[in-house]
């Protein structure tokens, strides 16, 4: 079965680093992309990387601090977090696209379950 399983979730304290990963199964992807939901706001789009990792996209609120990548060998995707505010604390989503149509903040077809994020002050 098609399977995201995302990893390396945490307790960090603010302007620390913390890095995720994303192990993908059952099938390649083409665009890849992280999201977040806080409590008692919506899911937003954090970052997202194209099949071959040469165009990326990051969300003003990120931009500068997270960094998106992929290992097509291995079927893994990354985001790598640092300068963490409490404003970064969420539950972060692996999601992956079958082919590359809409735009870098919609249209996913798959989902992984998510991890927990929480930076403390």
């Amino acid at each position: 079965q098609v399977q995201l399983v995302e990893s390396g979730g945490g307790l960090m304290q603010a302007g620390g680093s913390l890095r995720l990963s994303c192990a993908a199964s059952g099938r390649t992807f083409s665009t890849m992309g992280w999201f977040r939901q806080a409590p008692g706001k919506e899911r937003e789009s954090v970052a997202a990387i194209s099949r071959t990792g040469v165009n990326t996209y990051y969300a003003d609120s990120v931009k500068g601090r997270f960094t998106i990548s992929r290992d097509n060998a291995k079927n893994m995707v990354y985001l790598q977090m640092s300068d963490l505010t409490p404003e970064d604390t969420a539950v972060y989503y692996c999601a992956g696209k079958a082919y590359s149509i809409g735009t870098w903040t919609n249209g996913y077809d798959y989902w992984g379950q998510g991890t927990q994020v929480t930076v403390s002050s």
